[in-house]
C-alpha cells in the first residue's frame, strides 16, 4: 500500500517501535496476525519470519543491508509472506522459534532471528540469524539463500513433511518431557555452586570467557549460598568472593556507564571493558536489587554507590510521565554503535583542565584508545594508588573524580541520544519494581519505593483489564495477552514493595494475579506454561525451566507462591509451589547451574524462611520494620501493617495489633508467641 507517495507496509499501525522502524521498508511486512497467516495459506507461500528488537545492533545492520534494499525486498515479496515480530512484545513466538532454530541448526540462536515457515502450520523448515546481502563472514548472501529456500520448499515437500513431524515431536517433548516427578533435595544447590566455581574467572570475575553476561540469578545464588552456609556455622567464603569480585569488576568496568549509571547488556571482552552498548530494563532491575543486597551483606560502599546511580538513571531516563518504565536504550546513535558514550583525549582535556591527568589515570585515557580510536571509560587505577601518586587523600581524589564525571555527564547530555524504545512491558516493569523495592529497603530510600509504586499503579490502572493482565503498552494503547512472566514478576515486585511500605489493596492485587496463574497457566503435572490456556494456539506451548536473559518464570512462580502461601496461610499456593519443584525436578538435577531461579525456590522449600508480620502504628512500627530490613536475610519476608489497615487478606487479619507494636514471627509453618519488644524480636530473627 502507498501513503503520501512513500511506501508504507502493514506495520504502520503497530505500537512496537521496532516494528515501526520497518514500516517504510519496501518489504511488504506484516505483523504476526490472522490476516498474514491466512495470506500465506491462500497463496501457498512460505512465511519469512524475522524476529528482533529495537536496540539490537545486528538487527539494524541486516535491515540496512537487506530490508531497505529494493532488489532484496522485491525477491522477498515475490517468494514469501513476510512477517516481522518484536521479540519483546511476543516472547512466546521468540521462545518457540529460537528453540526450533537450535533443533534445526544445532547452534545457538540470537537476533535477528530469520526463520522460514510452512504456510499451513507455521512450522519452520530452515533458519538462521543474521544474513548479509552478499556472501561474507562465512555466511551465504541473503538473495541467494532465499532463492534456494523457496526452491527447496517447492521441490522437497516430502522431506519437509518428515522433518516437520520430527521437529514437532521434539518441541512437544521439550515443553512437556515424559519424566517421573522427583523429590527436591539440597544436592543441586551444592552442584550449582560447584559448577559456577569451575566456570569462575578468578582474575576478571564473571563466568566463562567473552562475551560475558551479568547472570544476576547466578550471582544471587552464590550470595544466598554463602548466607545459608554462614547460618549453618560453616561460611562458604569463596562463594561470597565469586559474587562480590564479579560485582566489583562489573561496577568498575565499561559494561557499567561510569558517567550516567546503569548497565549495558554484556561485555564483548573478558575484562568487562567494552560492552554491547544497549541498556535493557530487564538487566538493570535484577542488578539494582543485587547491588543493594550485596551492600547489605558486605557493607562495601561501592555496591551502594552503584545501586544509587543505577536507580537514579532508571528514574531519570527510563520512567515515563505516566509512571511505567520504558524498555531499552539503543546501542547506536547517529548510525554508530557506542558513539554517545565514547570520548577523545582532546574533548576530555578541554573540559577538565588541571584534573585531566587524574581522570586519565583513573579511566585509562593515558593508554591506547580502547574502542575504535576513542576511549570508553573503564576504571584502571584504584583510588588508593591514585591517592599515593597524586599525594592527596582518597576522599579528595573521590570528590575530584566525581566533579569530573559530572562535567562529562553534562556535556554528554548535549549529544544526539541513542533511540529509546518507549513501550512499557509488564514483565520488565515487574523486575524493576522489585529492584527498586529491594534497594529502597536495604538503602533506606523511600523515594525508590515511590517510583516503584508509580509503576505499579500504572500497570494496575492501564494493563489490568477484566481480571487479566496485558503485556505491553505504548502511545495510549495496551494490548496482547500477558504471559507467565508478566504475572509472576509483578507479584515478586509487589512482595518486595510490601516490605518497604504497606498499602491497602496491593497484597489483594498480588492474590488476584496468583489466582490467574493457578487458573490459566498451571500444568496438572506440575509447573506452569508460558502462555495461558486461552492464548493463541501455536506449534508449542513453552514451559520454561532454565534461566536465559530473564529468570525462569517457573522459578519465580514457585518462589512467590511459596512466600504468599506462608504469608497468607494459603495451602493451595504452597502445594502449587511444591508441584512446580517436583514436576520440574528431573531437569533441575540434570542442569542445576542453568536453573538458579528454581534453586532459589528450592532453597526456600527445603529450608523455609521466616515470615515476620508487624502490627502497630506510628514511628515505632516503622522503627521495627527498618530493624528487620537492615541485615542481608534473603529468606526473611517482613511486612509492617498499620493497625488501621483495611481487612488484610488470609490469616493476616488474625494478626492483630497489641499495644504500640507487636511482631508475629513464623519459621515455615512453626509460629512463635507474639513478641512485644525489640529484644524479644531479635531472639526470634534468623
Amino acid at each position: 500500500m502507498k501513503s503520501g507517495g512513500d511506501y508504507t507496509n502493514h506495520l504502520a499501525h503497530e505500537t512496537s517501535p521496532y516494528l515501526l522502524q520497518h514500516a517504510h521498508n519496501p518489504v511488504d511486512w506484516h505483523p504476526w496476525c490472522a490476516e498474514a497467516l491466512d495470506k500465506a495459506r491462500q497463496e501457498n507461500k512460505p512465511i519469512l519470519l524475522s524476529v528482533g528488537y529495537s536496540a539490537c545492533h545486528w538487527c539494524h545492520v541486516m535491515a540496512h543491508e537487506c530490508f531497505e534494499d529494493g532488489e532484496v525486498a522485491a525477491i522477498m515479496n515475490d517468494l514469501f509472506v513476510n512477517i516481522k515480530v518484536d521479540r519483546e512484545e511476543r516472547p512466546d513466538l521468540d521462545k518457540i522459534y529460537q528453540t526450533a532454530h537450535s533443533l534445526l541448526t544445532q547452534r545457538n540462536g540470537g537476533w535477528p532471528l530469520t526463520m522460514f515457515l510452512t504456510p499451513d502450520g507455521q512450522i519452520p523448515f530452515f533458519g538462521g540469524t543474521y544474513f548479509p546481502k552478499e556472501p561474507r563472514y562465512g555466511l551465504p548472501g541473503f538473495v541467494e539463500l532465499m532463492q534456494r529456500v523457496a526452491g527447496f520448499y517447492r521441490e522437497r515437500q516430502t522431506d519437509i513433511a518428515e522433518q516437520n513431524d520430527a521437529l514437532l515431536n521434539a518441541l512437544a517433548n521439550i515443553a512437556a518431557p515424559t519424566q517421573t516427578p522427583g523429590r527436591p533435595d539440597a544436592l543441586p544447590l551444592d552442584v550449582a555452586r560447584n559448577q559456577l566455581g569451575k566456570q569462575f574467572d578468578a582474575t576478571h570475575g564473571g563466568f566463562g570467557r567473552a562475551p560475558k553476561f551479568p547472570h544476576p540469578t547466578s550471582l544471587e545464588r552464590l550470595l544466598r549460598h554463602w548466607s545459608g552456609s554462614r547460618a549453618s556455622g560453616q561460611p562458604d567464603a569463596h562463594a561470597l568472593h565469586m559474587a562480590t569480585h564479579t560485582l566489583e569488576r562489573m561496577a568498575l568496568g565499561g559494561v557499567y556507564d561510569q558517567l550516567g549509571g546503569g548497565f549495558c547488556r554484556y561485555s564483548v571482552d573478558d575484562y568487562w571493558m567494552i560492552p554491547h552498548f544497549e541498556k535493557m530494563l530487564y538487566d538493570n532491575g535484577p542488578l539494582l536489587a543485587l547491588y543493594a543486597q550485596a551492600h547489605a551483606a558486605t557493607g562495601n560502599p561501592l555496591f551502594a554507590r552503584i545501586a544509587h546511580e543505577t536507580a537514579a538513571w532508571v528514574m531519570r531516563e527510563m520512567q515515563s510521565v505516566e509512571g511505567g518504565f520504558y524498555s531499552t536504550l539503543d546501542a547506536d546513535s547517529e548510525g554508530e554503535e557506542g558513539k554517545f558514550y565514547v570520548w577523545t583525549r582532546d574533548e576530555v582535556g578541554a573540559l577538565l583542565g588541571d584534573d585531566y591527568d587524574l581522570f586519565a589515570r583513573r579511566f585509562g585515557l593515558d593508554r591506547e584508545p580502547n574502542f575504535e580510536g576513542h576511549y570508553h571509560l573503564h576504571v584502571f587505577t584504584a583510588l588508593t594508588d591514585l591517592a599515593r601518586e597524586f599525594k592527596l587523600s582518597e576522599t579528595d581524589i573521590a570528590q575530584r573524580l566525581d566533579a569530573a564525571r559530572a562535567k562529562l555527564f553534562g556535556v554528554r547530555g548535549q549529544r544526539i541520544w541513542p533511540g529509546r524504545d518507549e513501550k512499557i512491558l509488564t514483565s520488565w516493569n515487574g523486575l524493576m519494581i522489585r529492584g527498586l523495592g529491594v534497594a529502597a529497603r536495604h538503602l533506606d530510600r523511600p523515594d525508590y519505593a515511590d517510583a516503584a509504586t508509580r509503576a505499579l499503579d500504572f500497570i494496575r490502572h492501564t494493563l489490568w483489564r477484566d481480571g487479566r493482565l496485558l503485556a505491553t503498552y505504548k502511545d495510549g494503547r495496551a494490548h496482547l495477552n500477558a504471559y507467565l512472566d508478566d504475572y509472576v514478576f509483578l507479584i515478586d515486585g509487589i512482595l518486595e514493595l510490601l516490605q518497604v511500605r504497606w498499602r491497602d489493596g496491593d497484597l489483594d492485587f498480588a492474590v488476584q494475579l496468583a489466582e490467574v496463574v493457578l487458573g490459566h497457566f498451571a500444568d496438572p503435572n506440575g509447573g506452569f506454561f508460558f502462555t495461558a490456556d486461552d492464548h493463541e494456539t501455536l506449534i508449542q506451548r513453552p514451559k520454561p525451566v532454565s534461566d536465559d536473559a530473564l529468570p525462569s518464570g517457573n522459578g519465580i512462580a514457585a518462589s512467590v507462591l511459596g512466600r504468599l502461601g506462608h504469608l497468607l496461610g494459603e495451602m493451595r499456593y504452597l502445594e502449587a509451589a511444591e508441584r512446580t519443584l517436583t514436576g520440574l525436578w528431573p531437569v533441575v538435577e540434570q542442569n542445576a547451574y542453568a536453573c538458579t531461579a528454581l534453586l532459589l525456590a528450592t532453597e526456600e522449600y527445603l529450608f523455609p524462611g521466616q515470615t515476620v508480620v508487624l502490627r502497630g502504628h506510628g514511628d515505632t512500627l516503622e522503627q521495627w520494620r527498618r530493624h528487620c530490613a537492615q541485615a542481608y536475610a534473603p529468606r526473611r519476608l517482613t511486612v509492617a501493617i498499620p493497625d488501621d489497615a483495611v481487612d488484610p487478606p488470609g490469616i493476616l487479619h488474625e494478626r492483630r495489633a497489641q499495644g504500640d507494636v507487636v511482631a508475629y514471627v513464623c519459621s515455615g509453618t512453626h509460629c512463635a508467641p507474639p513478641a512485644d519488644t525489640l529484644e524479644a524480636l531479635d531472639k526470634l530473627l534468623m
